[in-house]
């Protein structure tokens, strides 16, 4: 997706991208240097690995390693994290687990697939921290609009009444926004596996192929939710953080491998976002220099128009209704955000199950205790003093008014009415 022409490649002042950077750089160098430098600067501490190459896909949620970069946290904690984008999910899988990849931005649900061999190599990953919490959202085209399907109910309505094969969008087999559009469809009584085919398409080519009649609906991260409202050829039908309030969404992921043998460099980076994180949400200004940054074409490549909205919460439908969400995309929420829950991880092995793309049931918490890298979490939480949780699960209710706590995983993955 390129800019259109009609959306400048700079901000009001007419400050291009490289000085806009320079300038964000200058303000964060200000917040830097008031603070002590930390202990692993050298000694036994120092980071293993410098360079770190992290990648990212073009969404809203990469923005806080981004930021740790453009606002040179990284170098606070003795490393540079290089940000490197990609075009699909599947390609940053490829990369971390060739190795290609230090890291990455990336779907909770792909680096549990990845550990488990479902759809990819099988490798052990590490989950080092989340990245960031709701903000993403299920589209469904105008044309579906135009025949009173808005929500969960007027679509089960409409594919009951007009049969047909209706195609939706998700971005990856295993991942976040498979799990949300199946959990909300199967709500509404439809049932993903049987009742509709469903694609993978990569994030930034969602809108393009909603444009050319590809699919009736997806599922993606902002800003393409938005996008596709600006452009005309979507509504929002549900956003994500209503599926799942304060649901977990990116993490930065690594491989096992990696986590093991760096974990002075591992530790270094989840310290750099965590700030980038604490910088975005501390007030409105940050938000919208973050949104300035990442709209930028070396990352997201869109308008600012299409991200600074959402991420302050002022959501609109494509159907005329607006509203103020309080659950919008949070990075940091006073540390709530970051923490790697067992519990969270848990969730996507319960649906790969009821999904059928796993067979058996798993060691649910066993997997997540060698997947979510805690200890190391909590290392450099407790370092910039940020708040940890007493207990590494939380009880959520969902849509469908279950709730899920992960007390016992294989009785709620077994307790759907709607599964494969």
């Amino acid at each position: 997706m390129n800019r259109t022409n009609a959306m400048p490649m700079h901000n009001k002042e007419g400050l291009m991208s490289e000085e806009r950077r320079t300038l964000l750089a200058g303000a964060a160098g200000a917040a830097v240097s008031a603070l002590s430098p930390m202990a692993w600067a050298a000694g036994s501490d120092k980071p293993e690995k410098e360079e770190v190459r992290i990648g990212f896909i073009p969404l809203t949620d990469c923005a806080s390693i981004v930021m740790a970069s453009v606002l040179g946290f990284d170098k606070k904690y003795g490393i540079k994290i290089i940000p490197t984008k990609e075009a699909s999910w599947a390609g940053v899988r490829d990369k971390l687990v060739n190795g290609e990849l230090d890291m990455a931005h990336v779907l909770y649900g792909l680096i549990y697939g990845v550990h488990l061999g479902v759809s990819g190599p099988k490798k052990d990953m590490a989950v080092l921290m989340t990245l960031n919490n709701n903000g993403q959202a299920i589209t469904l085209s105008k044309k579906l609009a135009d025949k009173g399907a808005v929500d969960g109910a007027s679509l089960a309505k409409l594919m009951a009444t007009e049969k047909r094969e209706y195609t939706f969008a998700q971005t990856f087999p295993t991942g976040t926004h498979a799990m949300w559009l199946y959990y909300w469809l199967a709500s509404a009584g439809v049932n993903p596996m049987k009742d509709a085919k469903v694609i993978t398409v990569p994030p930034p080519q969602m809108v393009a192929n909603m444009r050319v009649g590809n699919m009736d609906g997806f599922c993606v991260g902002e800003p393409w939710n938005h996008r596709a409202i600006v452009d005309g050829i979507g509504i929002t039908a549900v956003t994500t953080q209503d599926v799942w309030k304060d649901h977990p969404e990116k993490v930065l992921g690594t491989t096992g491998e990696f986590a093991k043998k760096y974990p002075n460099t591992a530790r270094a980076v989840i310290m750099a976002v965590l700030e980038a994180s604490r910088w975005i949400d501390a007030g409105l200004q940050n938000k919208l220099k973050m949104a300035d940054t990442i709209a930028d074409k070396s990352y997201v490549n869109t308008g600012v128009d299409a991200i600074n909205q959402r991420i302050l919460g002022r959501y609109q439908n494509g159907l005329g209704k607006t509203w103020d969400d309080p659950n919008h995309m949070k990075f940091f929420n006073d540390g709530a955000v970051n923490f790697p829950y067992l519990s969270d991880g848990m969730w996507f092995l319960t649906q790969h199950k009821r999904w059928g793309l796993i067979k058996e049931h798993p060691d649910y918490l066993g997997v997540a205790k060698q997947i979510n890298q805690i200890e190391l979490y909590k290392q450099a939480a407790s370092q910039l003093k940020v708040n940890i949780p007493s207990a590494p699960m939380r009880t959520s209710k969902l849509i469908d008014g279950v709730t899920w706590d992960g007390k016992d995983p294989a009785k709620y993955a077994d307790s759907f009415k709607v599964k494969a």
